[in-house]
């Protein structure tokens, strides 16, 4: 198993901080080319933006594709291992997952399977611009297998996103004189106590939307009455988000405007016998693919819970033994 081990810590060795995916993409395109070259497969980069392609490999007409995304948060971690996890940026998010499925693919190909590919795609972090041009180009596949952390579990549904930038506009003066100004802060800060007061929808089998203010912005100086304020607000959302839209929208006024910046709806999958399940809050690009590259579904190596922090890595043992479940859907899947 030192092949997948070795892949997982050359692909988190290349920085591949969203929208920086270029070497990480020829990396993939050369280590591919390989593959294709040695099982009559087909290699192509598929332009997303300047400097920044999809790469996707196929072998004859596929049924099934496998697919993750190459980008990964800041900030950069370098691997290392131990006897027990590999560590570093995107080991488990998702460098670990698209070693497994390279790996997995060149042993269903030596065993003699075909009509499968391998789409790994850029952006998933944040804006998945990948997969919403793959979206644009669809291959034919009738079947998308997506790779997130999910410990090895095939997830139910994932959460979708809602995310708002909420700004709030003053008037500045000298703070020895506040009633000269009109404090942009306090205006924002009122508003999201109002918004942290809307509540959220709750679905019997994703579980209940969640609200995180992640920025806070604003102001000149400590003794200026501040003319401008923004926050960043993400809300992790399941079911119809209608209703909640108007509801922020109003609880920011009049202080504020709730500036919509994403929406990304929660989706449901399906299982398949013989495998575990979970259900996970954070989103994909399963969306953005919008059903054009087959039916999905979701499974992968790791926890999401050392995802985007300092501490990430990626269990040696589920990296193995994703291989073969990665194998396993394939196989099923193409039958």
């Amino acid at each position: 198993m030192m092949e997948v081990f070795e892949l997982t810590r050359k692909l988190i060795d290349i920085e591949s901080i969203t929208p920086n995916e270029r070497e990480v993409g020829d990396f993939l395109f050369q280590h591919l080319s390989q593959l294709a070259h040695r099982h009559s497969g087909t290699i192509e980069r598929m332009p997303v933006e300047d400097g920044r392609d999809n790469i996707f490999v196929r072998f004859d007409e596929p049924v099934a594709v496998l697919s993750t995304h190459m980008d990964t948060v800041p900030p950069f971690i370098p691997s290392r291992e131990d006897d027990h996890h590999i560590w570093g940026r995107g080991a488990c998010d998702t460098k670990g997952i698209i070693a497994a499925m390279i790996t997995a693919a060149g042993r269903l190909l030596e065993a003699g399977k075909r009509n499968f590919g391998l789409l790994f795609v850029v952006g998933e972090e944040r804006n998945s611009a990948g997969a919403l041009a793959a979206a644009q180009n669809p291959r034919g596949s009738r079947f998308l297998i997506n790779g997130e952390p999910t410990e090895n579990k095939l997830a139910l549904g994932s959460k979708g996103a809602l995310r708002y930038e909420v700004v709030a506009q003053g008037r500045m003066a000298h703070s020895a004189y506040p009633e000269l100004g009109d404090s942009a802060i306090e205006k924002l800060l009122d508003a999201l106590e109002r918004i942290r007061r809307v509540p959220l929808p709750v679905d019997p089998v994703l579980g209940p939307s969640t609200l995180n203010i992640g920025t806070i912005s604003g102001g000149r100086a400590p003794n200026v009455i501040p003319d401008y304020a923004k926050a960043e607000i993400f809300i992790r959302v399941v079911g119809d988000v209608t209703d909640l839209r108007g509801q922020i929208t109003a609880a920011a006024a009049p202080d504020a405007e709730a500036q919509e910046v994403l929406l990304i709806p929660a989706v449901q999958l399906g299982s398949l016998d013989g495998f575990a399940t979970t259900v996970v809050a954070f989103t994909t690009d399963i969306p953005a693919f919008n059903g054009a590259w087959g039916q999905p579904f979701l499974i992968g190596p790791g926890s999401i819970l050392v995802a985007h922090t300092t501490e990430e890595r990626i269990p040696k043992p589920q990296l193995i033994e994703a291989i073969d479940l990665y194998k396993l859907l394939v196989e099923r899947l193409t039958r």
